[in-house]
């Protein structure tokens, strides 16, 4: 690294973060000038030797990294600025791109006007240290699935397909249909399975203890039928605060669940969701909707909404009425949380009544 200078309060900083590296880009903020190129160890210590100074802005993208190493440069008291690097064409589709010419391009973005960084804004870490347990039974279940797949699609090809169960009850069930011929391949599967439910179980009391503890307002998400204790912590854990977002309906397009749009005079086309945000709880939403869709979901004017998309029939539209369900319980959830009301099912057929 070149020799610090002591006009560094009127610096910006661009890094590019890597696992054992971080590549460091100083410009003087009045000139433009590069006054200091290098690279820094992406370990807590590294950084705070390196920018235990006066406050400067820095930019980086985000990544896996981005969240601790953003509190930690905050609280050394630096403005620093999260790029979500896709949203910037100089760095994500550069034709010369590199670690060094990244944190340049970052460090004169940051310069030039921040608001092309697109930055956002992570989460804090007690939540971030939350939402590891929602991530981790969702690594476990989705694990399950396959593992489940692999034993009836085995069993299938011999002729002998499994009877339908739910995935908590596969291990024990399964075991007796499997054919004997496939029990020396199978059983050690199902005994897995058998496992991954156990953990799956308790990853499912930690969550409600913490619900219960922590995050009380998630009952109120789960007033909603369909809508458990896993999909209303990932849904609170994701927003964090409820008043980040002036209006609910603005929550459905946060979550990637809006159409993309590309209208150009007369030409209006209807387009897939954009999938923006966190799929995830996108993820989560979508499969809230199909329970309600189900034949196990009660009634409701989300149920009805849905079914009405659904019988127009057409190649996907019951996959249509699932992202439409979902987008509307977004922003009921969002509604519920900020103004802390009682669910109504049928809130607007009462209010209707009511004004005839």
């Amino acid at each position: 690294m070149e020799k610090r200078s002591t006009m560094e309060s009127q610096r910006t900083v661009g890094l590019d973060v890597g696992d054992r590296w971080t590549y460091v880009c100083v410009l003087d903020t009045g000139t433009g000038e590069v006054v200091e190129q290098g690279r820094v160890r992406t370990t807590r210590e590294a950084l705070e030797r390196r920018f235990g100074c006066s406050r400067m802005r820095i930019a980086l993208e985000v990544g896996s990294q981005s969240p601790w190493i953003s509190r930690l440069l905050e609280g050394l008291g630096h403005e620093v600025l999260v790029a979500n690097a896709r949203q910037v064409a100089l760095v994500y589709a550069s034709r010369r791109k590199g670690d060094r010419v990244d944190a340049e391009s970052l460090a004169r973005l940051a310069r030039f006007d921040p608001r092309l960084l697109r930055a956002i804004e992570h989460r804090s870490e007690q939540v971030q240290v939350d939402r590891a347990l929602l991530k981790a039974r969702d690594v476990l279940v989705r694990s399950r699935s396959r593992l489940i797949a692999h034993v009836r699609g085995t069993a299938k090809s011999l002729g002998t397909p499994l009877p339908s169960c739910s995935a908590e009850s596969f291990a024990s069930r399964g075991m007796s249909h499997v054919p004997l011929s496939l029990r020396p391949a199978l059983e050690p599967v199902l005994e897995q399975i058998a496992s991954l439910t156990q953990a799956v179980r308790a990853y499912d009391g930690q969550l409600e203890q913490l619900a219960a503890e922590r995050y009380p307002e998630s009952e109120l998400l789960r007033q909603v039928d369909g809508v458990g204790p896993v999909t209303s912590l990932a849904y609170l854990l994701k927003l964090e605060d409820p008043r980040r977002f002036s209006r609910s309906r603005t929550v459905g397009a946060y979550l990637g669940l809006v159409p993309k749009r590309d209208q150009s005079g007369d030409r209006d086309p209807q387009l897939r969701i954009t999938k923006q945000g966190d799929a995830f709880v996108r993820r989560l939403l979508i499969q809230c909707a199909r329970y309600i869709l189900g034949p196990f979901g009660k009634d409701s004017e989300l149920r009805r909404y849905g079914l009405r998309i659904a019988e127009r029939g057409g190649k996907n539209a019951k996959k249509r009425a699932a992202v439409a369900v979902a987008r509307k319980l977004a922003v009921l959830l969002h509604r519920l949380w900020v103004y802390g009301e009682l669910y109504e099912p049928f809130y607007r057929t009462h209010s209707e009544d009511k004004a005839a």
